[in-house]
């Protein structure tokens, strides 16, 4: 199939290489220039495992490029995946500017379009956001009617980042929101090739399956953290009791994000959560648990906070900067809001994070990045040793396998404040705190 993929952000990205990897012409559409280049060069525009490999091999063998202009792309293509960002709002919900400027232009190509191609969207969006923002703009510009000239469907994604590629390929399920069958039929001869459960519903409970799944993943995150913080209190081993806790999977369901740590971070979970008790709250609805799941979060942000200081040193380094391994994500890092919280109370900070290059962070994670920190140029140092000769105290902020065994005569005499439990050690007073037991 030909295939536009309008948006090469994290989600943009792995899909446009992965369906080149299944043999589709693939096209990626961004309105950053340098993302579109970096493309056609072979390059990955984010980093992510696996992906720049796979752009690399796809460019090559002609089945992938990229390009600013979307109508030209959507005027070739069979199927157009809207794959833009919707980032969360200060005061909740979601911005669909993105999400708009988008099907302003998929509308205008559709003029222009033979057949009738399938626009599919894959950004996560509020229940009813297809149905009454989407669908109403692309018939207004293209003066067709949905559902009889082109067809629309909502497509969820399950990729999570530092495992995206094999997320892609190896997926929970795949669901199916069609706004009639022909719709969904398209779509499904796409997914054919993966081996999932596949589920065809209505649009709007599709666009609910992402909500749901990202607050319960964000609740097994603060669960976890919360057993743990009354087994530190007990004297006991709070991964030896999710350890035990997680091989019930028949009804505790699954282990996945039940391991205690530090708090949760990056754009979907937090971004999804204000989303949904936004709506909640527009339909006057209380809902107790999942209100709670935010502050909780907040609370484990906090003792982490707390550790640091409490080891009494005022020259900090900080190993990892993203809120997860493997990824240079730094929107709603946790680890980008202790360093802020450090930097405000005083202390000397250094940081590393291999995948972090300053130069290289883009848009979205730019901005965060820099109105939290914005002398971070100056913090930032090109390896561990830098960390090493500088802190007196020791912060290991994600589980990069680069920090599982930091050398012993290099830490005697610090605290490592370990707030992933990367090494797998217990907390010993004086040496080593975890955040988790």
């Amino acid at each position: 199939m030909r295939i536009a993929v309008i948006g090469l952000g994290y989600v943009g990205s792995v899909v446009a290489a992965c369906l080149a990897k299944q043999g589709h012409g693939v096209v990626g559409v961004d309105v950053e220039r340098g993302k579109v280049d970096a493309l056609n060069a072979g390059r990955a525009p984010i980093v992510e495992t696996d992906v720049d490999a796979l752009v690399a091999e796809q460019v090559a063998a002609g089945r992938l490029s990229g390009t600013t202009n979307t109508s030209a792309a959507v005027e070739k293509c069979e199927i157009a995946l809207v794959c833009v960002g919707t980032p969360g709002l200060l005061n909740g919900g979601i911005d669909l500017t993105h999400v708009r400027r988008v099907c302003e232009e998929i509308g205008v190509a559709l003029r222009s379009a033979p057949g009738a191609p399938l626009v599919v969207v894959r950004s996560t969006v509020l229940p009813g956001t297809t149905r009454e923002l989407v669908i109403p703009m692309l018939e207004s510009m293209s003066g067709d009617r949905a559902g009889a000239d082109f067809g629309v469907c909502f497509n969820p994604e399950f990729l999570r980042e530092g495992t995206a590629v094999h997320d892609f390929f190896n997926p929970p399920k795949t669901v199916i929101g069609e706004l009639n069958r022909a719709s969904g039929d398209a779509l499904a001869t796409l997914h054919s090739g993966i081996k999932a459960p596949l589920i065809r519903t209505d649009l709007e409970t599709a666009e609910m399956v992402k909500y749901a799944d990202n607050a319960w993943h964000a609740l097994k995150v603060g669960f976890a953290n919360e057993m743990d913080n009354i087994c530190k209190g007990l004297g006991i081993d709070g991964h030896q009791l999710m350890n035990f806790f997680c091989q019930d999977q028949k009804l505790n369901i699954s282990p996945s994000y039940l391991r205690p740590g530090f708090a949760f971070g990056g754009l979907c979970l937090p971004k999804d959560l204000r989303a949904i008790l936004r709506r909640a709250s527009a339909l006057d609805l209380s809902l107790p648990i999942l209100e709670s799941i935010l502050p909780s979060n907040e609370l484990q942000l906090a003792r982490g906070v707390r550790a640091v200081i409490g080891a009494g040193q005022r020259r900090i380094g900080i190993l990892g900067l993203s809120f997860k391994a493997g990824t240079d994500d730094l929107r709603e890092s946790p680890v980008v809001e202790l360093a802020e919280r450090l930097i405000g109370k005083g202390f000397d900070l250094r940081i590393y994070d291999r995948n972090v290059n300053l130069a290289k962070v883009t848009g979205a994670n730019r901005d965060h990045l820099l109105n939290r920190i914005p002398h971070i140029g100056a913090l930032l140092v090109p390896d561990i040793d830098s960390v090493l000769e500088h802190a007196q105290t020791i912060v290991i902020g994600n589980a990069d396998p680069e920090f599982e065994n930091l050398p012993t005569e290099r830490t005697d005499g610090r605290v490592v404040v370990d707030l992933v439990r990367n090494s797998g050690r217990r907390t010993s007073a004086g040496s080593y705190e975890g955040v988790s037991s």
